[in-house]
This record gives C-alpha cells, structure tokens and sequence, in this order.
C-alpha cells in the first residue's frame, strides 16, 4: 500500500501541469497569436516604410542625373544629403552603393561619391551595347503589341510634347530616356529592361558630359515614327527606325565638359 500511495504521488502532480496548461491556453493563446501577429504587422510596415523612404532617395538622386540637375563629377556630400533628406548615413550609404553598382556613382575610398564620368571610350561602349539591343527589342515589340501598348505609348510622346512645348529641357530629357525604357518593358523580357535602364541613365550622364549645347537628346519626330512601325506591327522598320534614332543620339555628341558647379539639393528633393 505504502508502495502504491509513492507511485499515485508523482501520477497526481504529473496531472496538475496538463489541467493549469488546458484552462491557460483558452485564455492566453489567442492574446499571445495577437501580440505576435501585431508585432509581425509593426515589424512589416516599419520595413515597408524604410524601404520606401530609401527608394524615394535613390529615384529622387536617378531623376536629378537623368534630368542633368546632378552633373557628371558632382560630389555627392552625406552630410548634406542626410540634412536635406533628414536620413540617417547608413541610408545614404546604401542609395550609393546602389546607384554604384548601376556605374552611376563613382565611390572613392576617403573621398566620398562622385556622380561618374564615363569616359570617351565608355560612351561609345554604351552606344554599342544599345545599338545591340534595343533594334530586337523594338523589333520583339512590334510583333506582339496591343492597342493598350500603342495608347500607352503615344500618351508618353504627348508628354515629351508638352514638356517641349513649356521649353522644359530637364523633362524632356528624362522623358527621353523613359520612351526607350518602356519600349523595353513593354517587350517583356525582365534581363533586358534591367539592363536597358542602366545603359539610359548612364545615356543621360553622357549627354551632360559630351552633348553640344542646345542639340535636343531625342528628335521629336523618331519616337512617333517608331511608335507607328511597331502599330504597323513592322518588325523590320521598327528595328531600323531604332537603329538610327540611336546613331543620331550618338552623332550629336562632342567632347566638350560642362562646369558641374554646385548641385541644389533643396530643389531636388523638394516636393512643391
């Protein structure tokens, strides 16, 4: 008897953990599921939101090199864009390091960021590269365009239109260059539009640095006639057309090197 009364014991206080854990979980696992998934949510949108500050710096920093606001050789200063922006180094640091690794930044160990010169060489480079590229994917784009793709298009040559018209010159170039990006996205093939964006900025780089004053980036008659091959769904012409508007971008180049003077960082990332 003594032996059992021992072994009933530990079979009693092995039940009274089982009954306290069946009468808790009712009452705290759905209190602890919603404090995990709050702290989830928190934890989502603060990253959302870190995210979203640090692509507004880096497309407000591509806009100013694309809209020649920010000229090749410019020093980017951290301190000064961290008081502009009201971001932290760290933040800073990590657009550089993105805009680095698109060749449209220069890093200089002790010396800070630098928007990048490309060189003589290195423009003919890029003008090869897209001369490559962007005939077959005009040619890829007017095989398979749709109505939705062609009003898509002719909306954005209205806005170079516009922006022509008000003699807004920034715009104009960096609506340029978005034509020849969405012509790419619009191809469908992601490797490509990736890289045609990077060749666009570094495009746009090159035209500050060996552009002839007042010589427009894109003739304002190309991009329709391309824009009517590809309706016509003329792969050959469209690819033509293409092959020339960039042999015409690349003729009006010369060597000359603006004064980059010193950037408005206040007017770049004002929101007015």
């Amino acid at each position: 008897m003594a032996t059992t009364s021992k072994k009933a014991a530990p079979g009693a206080a092995a039940k009274s953990p089982r009954r306290a854990a069946t009468k808790a979980t009712p009452k705290t696992a759905p209190k602890a599921a919603a404090n995990a998934a709050a702290d989830d949510d928190t934890g989502q949108e603060g990253a959302a939101s870190e995210a979203s500050a640090t692509e507004a710096i880096y497309l407000s920093l591509l806009y100013a090199i694309m809209e020649h606001r920010l000229l090749a050789g410019t020093k980017l200063v951290e301190e000064r864009l961290c008081e502009v922006t009201g971001a932290s180094r760290a933040r800073i640091r990590q657009v550089f390091a993105r805009l680095a690794h698109e060749k449209l930044v220069t890093l200089v160990p002790n010396r800070g960021a630098f928007v990048s010169s490309p060189t003589v060489d290195e423009a003919r480079e890029v003008f090869q590269a897209r001369r490559v590229v962007e005939p077959a994917l005009a040619a890829e784009l007017a095989q398979r365009v749709t109505p939705a793709k062609v009003r898509s298009l002719r909306r954005h040559a209205m806005e170079e239109d516009n922006a022509r018209a008000r003699g807004d010159r920034a715009a104009m170039i960096r609506l340029s260059g978005e034509f020849h990006i969405l012509l790419a996205e619009m191809a469908g093939n992601a490797i490509l539009e990736k890289l045609i964006r990077e060749m666009v900025s570094l495009t746009c780089l090159i035209i500050t640095l060996y552009d002839r004053p007042g010589a427009p980036a894109c003739a304002e008659h190309e991009h329709r006639q391309l824009i009517d091959a590809i309706e016509q769904r003329d792969a050959a012409r469209a690819s033509a057309l293409m092959a020339e508007h960039l042999e015409h971008i690349e003729g009006s180049l010369d060597l000359s090197m603006p004064d980059s003077g010193a950037p408005d960082f206040y007017s770049i990332f004002s929101k007015g």
